[in-house]
């Protein structure tokens, strides 16, 4: 076959009236001519800008399907066939078709193995390799298993008979069984070992009962990662932490057990690299099973005093939080060095036992940054010191580490991260840290930002007018005026410099209309004539619809910035006049428009404030009932409901919706607030043992904006659940 047969059709295809990821597929058939060029370079380019059209991030569209046909020919005719063998089984493989045809990508790569079968047979092992990968992801099992075990009886090449048998078994898992007896049944020809790697993978694939041949079968292959660096399958290109992964959702105790064993035994390998691989499953094990910290602090501890290993383990123990309790002594003994890993094993300190790592921090405050920034980042409330329930204690206040964090701010040269961390430090100890208070003021042209926010925190009654005073006469010409107005409001409760801040900022700053709106709500009811003319002005054109023409079609003219500050503008005029009239219309249109997968957490919030109305939200209600079916948006829907429409609502689908939203990791907070609201008494028998499973099953729950963080979010998730069950864990 010739270029020209090649591409005899392909300037007769409309590809500009196809998508794929970027838009038009006008581009596509000179990207496809140019796989064919003698220049390498070209055709590599060429192949590159392909997958970012056609397969882009695993996701395939409606001109790939229409590509496929032609790196097929091109492999067909020895035109660089394991690159486009390769290219084809990314297209079949994907999951995320975006067409209008579902599936036609996987049946056009389908339609093509009359051209891809036959390279099964090729001389070349690279070609015959991606050929049994590619065949294999069409799924096609009829045609393409019978044609995989007449290659496994005759091909010698390891790295294929992997190909091979993974390919088999994912066809079919139910021949799982019989690759496990020929490869690790102990026959008369040992397999080699990429061989081996690859039934054991099948094994778990398929379900198959994992025992201690397999346990040794697999420890023995350790480092494994090197054995697959040449397949295709990018979901086993750590085959150790796949296993793991692949017990771990089995959800037994058998398979967790066997899970933890593999990477207990792999911590202890003698290999460097083996125990790296086994870093790198503890690490999954620990975000995903609850079992697993517990399970696995000692073996990872164990490793804090070998160089070798000590900082990988370190990242791992870092994430432990208070299940770190069998590393504290290798933990402190690292801390007390010199370096980074010594600021990183602090760093894991701070969670795992603060009252041992405080001194620990004021005694090296300059060289711990880490430790620092953790400890900042574990405080609850923030610059306000506001607390909500289920937060964690502040770091611990010693009177040394008071004075370090006084000395640092003497410094004319800390880092600007730095400064923010000792501030939230202070601002957590409160009046506590009160002898702070001239160094704060002292470092005022410094760093600005800094004490405006800590100052009004840690600053006694007896000295505030006197701090004011020390405001009033800096120079703050670079700073928010909102963050200077609430520094004198919250140490003196003076309102002029605040009003007159939230006025011009209403004005002529849109992107602060949050924070402005936020601080008017908060002055009350007294400072409305002077501050309701600018609220309303900082609406939104979309907000400012009459009233009752909220509800009908959502325009979409606002981004996410917008909508949240037409939310906080409307909980501020509800505050400021103390009647919901002009609230509601304002809230109906940001429900309304906030309906999509990108806006989230616009929608949570609008929910909440329609919930914080009462029954004076209650025409909110056939809004908010839209929102049960998203679970993205149902727990903070069904509170809200809770609060508007008590009498009108179906209580136990209110429940149920909440429950979805924590099940699926949507918004698991905000079911939590619900049951806080409802009452575990309330929940129906069924409800109930769903909250208990969440509570006590081994699979964690994943809070959204703590995914670097999952152990201790789920903790904290956890222990929350458990206090509003009550005693109820037994049940069920």
């Amino acid at each position: 076959m010739d270029l020209a047969q090649i591409f005899a059709d392909l300037d007769a295809q409309p590809w500009a009236d196809r998508e794929h990821a970027y838009g038009s597929a006008d581009d596509v058939p000179g990207q496809l001519r140019a796989l064919a060029s003698d220049d390498a370079e070209e055709a590599e380019e060429a192949l590159y800008e392909l997958y970012g059209n056609i397969v882009h991030q695993g996701s395939v569209y409606e001109a790939t399907a229409h590509a496929v046909p032609y790196p097929a020919r091109l492999a067909a005719a020895g035109i660089r066939p394991a690159d486009m063998l390769v290219l084809l089984g990314c297209v079949a493989e994907s999951e995320d078709e975006r067409s209008d045809t579902p599936g036609a990508c996987r049946a056009a790569v389908t339609a093509q193995l009359p051209l891809i079968l036959p390279l099964i047979e090729s001389a070349d092992t690279s070609v015959r390799q991606a050929a049994v990968w590619a065949a294999a992801r069409t799924g096609a099992a009829e045609q393409v298993l019978p044609v995989l075990r007449r290659c496994w009886e005759g091909e010698l090449d390891p790295l294929v008979r992997a190909e091979v048998l993974a390919g088999s078994v994912w066809l079919d898992p139910a021949g799982a069984g019989e690759f496990e007896t020929a490869v690790l049944g102990g026959g008369q020809v040992e397999e080699a070992a990429p061989v081996r790697l690859a039934a054991l993978l099948a094994c778990v694939e398929a379900d198959l009962a994992w025992t201690p041949v397999h346990h040794d079968a697999l420890i023995s292959l350790l480092p494994a990662e090197p054995l697959v660096a040449g397949r295709f399958d990018m979901e086993q290109n750590e085959p150790l932490r796949h296993v793991v992964e692949g017990l771990l959702d089995r959800d037994t105790d058998e398979a967790r057990e066997a899970a933890f064993s593999l990477v207990d035994a792999g911590l202890r390998h003698p290999d460097a690299d083996a125990r790296a691989e086994a870093v790198a499953g503890a690490e999954h094990a620990c975000d995903v099973s609850r079992a697993a910290p517990a399970r696995l602090a000692g073996p990872l501890a164990a490793l804090l005093g070998d160089p070798a290993s000590a900082s990988p383990a370190l990242s791992v123990v870092t994430r432990l939080g208070e299940y770190a309790a069998p590393a504290v002594p290798a933990l402190t003994a690292l801390a007390t060095g010199g370096g980074e890993l010594a600021d990183r094993a602090l760093a894991a300190l701070v969670t795992a036992a603060p009252d041992v790592a405080a001194p620990l921090l004021a005694a090296d405050l300059p060289s711990r940054p880490k430790a620092l920034d953790v400890a900042a980042k574990t405080l609850p409330g923030g610059w306000a010191g506001t607390v909500r329930e289920g937060d964690p204690d502040p770091f611990p206040y010693l009177p040394e580490l008071l004075d370090a964090v006084r000395a640092r701010f003497a410094d004319s040269d800390i880092a600007w991260n730095e400064s923010i961390h000792l501030g939230l430090l202070l601002a957590a100890w409160g009046q506590r840290a009160a002898a702070a208070v001239p160094d704060l003021l002292a470092a005022i042209d410094r760093y600005p930002f800094v004490v405006l926010r800590a100052l009004p925190a840690v600053c006694p009654p007896d000295e505030r007018n006197r701090a004011a005073a020390a405001l009033r006469a800096a120079d703050l010409t670079e700073q928010s005026p909102l963050d200077i107005g609430s520094a004198l409001h919250r140490l003196t409760g003076e309102t002029e410099t605040l009003v007159r801040a939230i006025v011009d900022t209403l004005v002529s700053s849109p992107r602060d209309v949050v924070d402005a709106a936020k601080l008017a709500g908060e002055l009350g009811s007294s400072q409305a004539p002077a501050l309701l003319p600018y609220l309303r002005g900082a609406l939104s054109d979309a907000a400012r619809k009459p009233p009752g023409s909220a509800t009908g079609p959502a325009d979409g003219t606002r981004n996410n910035p917008r909508l949240d500050g037409d939310t906080e503008t409307a909980r501020a005029l509800w505050a400021l006049t103390g009647s919901v009239d002009e609230a509601l219309p304002i809230i109906a249109g940001v429900l309304e428009e906030a309906d999509g997968d990108w806006t989230r957490w616009q929608n949570v919030r609008a929910a909440r404030v329609a919930g914080a109305l009462g029954e004076r939200g209650r025409p909110l209600a056939p809004l908010l009932e839209r929102k049960l079916a998203h679970r993205d948006h149902a727990a903070a829907a069904a509170l809200a409901l809770l609060a508007v429409d008590p009498a009108g609502q179906d209580h136990a689908r209110l429940a149920d919706a909440a429950l979805i939203s924590a099940e699926t990791n949507a918004d698991p907070q905000s079911a939590l607030d619900f049951l806080r609201a409802y009452g575990a008494d309330n929940l129906t028998p069924d409800q109930l043992r769903r909250w208990i499973d969440l509570a006590e099953r081994d699979a964690h729950v994943f809070i959204p904006g703590f995914s670097q963080d999952p152990v201790r979010a789920d903790a904290r998730f956890r222990k929350e659940a458990r206090a509003l069950l009550g005693t109820r864990e037994s049940a069920g």
